[in-house]
């Protein structure tokens, strides 16, 4: 398996266990996503796909087995640690979006840079420039109950993505667009990805989303069971 140039992968998570209340979500999954990778995972509702992508991202702990990102373990981590790789190296989407709706486009992304110490004038500015390369910069003194599912997902993407981080987790970024604006997300993530080196974790159901990918792993009763490179799902 491919990793990074000092033969690590970024992040890699072996034997994780999680169970809610007596549902068991996860069990014994395993992955290793690589610096600069766009990794889809897939399977069926109720798979662990969302759980799992939690436990990646350090929103929850495993009952059992390890997360390492870099020389970290997420699972040992304490929360302050936790929340400052969380504001700084992961940007995370979810299927909503989940903007913070009393706040217009152009401060939903710059809120990530004021919570790490920028000026307003300076997170505005580089968020402006975020909302430019996503196509929304005209949508910057929108609400999120202004806009359209698709533009408000782009500034989702925008605000994950203004800090820099390392890696992105999506979870089912498209499951709520229609086909049209899924493919205008998905084409601008991949392409903003790719010019940043930025690595993604990418949850979801549809074949068309994963195709995006340069890998995808298929999650089943909470184990991964299969994975393939898209060159020979191609063949």
């Amino acid at each position: 398996m491919s990793t990074d140039d000092n033969g690590t992968p970024l992040l890699a998570a072996r034997g994780l266990v999680k169970a809610h209340g007596k549902t068991q979500a996860l069990r014994g999954a395993a992955l290793e996503l690589r610096a600069g990778e766009i990794l889809a995972v897939t399977g069926a509702s109720g798979s662990g796909k969302s759980t799992l992508l939690h436990c990646l991202a350090g929103i929850v702990r495993p009952d059992q087995g390890s997360v390492v990102y870099g020389q970290e373990r997420l699972d040992q981590l304490p929360e302050r640690r936790l929340s400052e790789l969380r504001r700084t190296e992961f940007g995370v989407v979810f299927q909503f979006g989940q903007l913070i709706p009393e706040l217009t486009a152009l401060d939903n992304v710059a809120l990530p840079l004021m919570l790490s110490g920028a000026g307003r004038r300076e997170a505005q500015g580089k968020a402006g420039e975020w909302l430019e390369r996503f196509g929304v910069r005209g949508q910057k003194d929108l609400r999120p109950g202004e806009m359209s599912g698709g533009q408000a997902q782009r500034v989702s993407l925008a605000r994950a993505l203004v800090t820099g981080p390392k890696v992105v987790f999506a979870d089912e970024p498209t499951g709520a667009l229609d086909s049209l604006a899924g493919e205008q997300v998905m084409t601008a993530l991949v392409h903003t990805a790719r010019e940043a080196g930025t690595a993604v974790l990418l949850i979801t159901h549809d074949a068309q989303v994963a195709a995006y990918a340069d890998r995808e792993v298929w999650l089943r009763d909470g184990a991964v069971v299969s994975e393939h490179a898209q060159q020979e799902m191609a063949r």
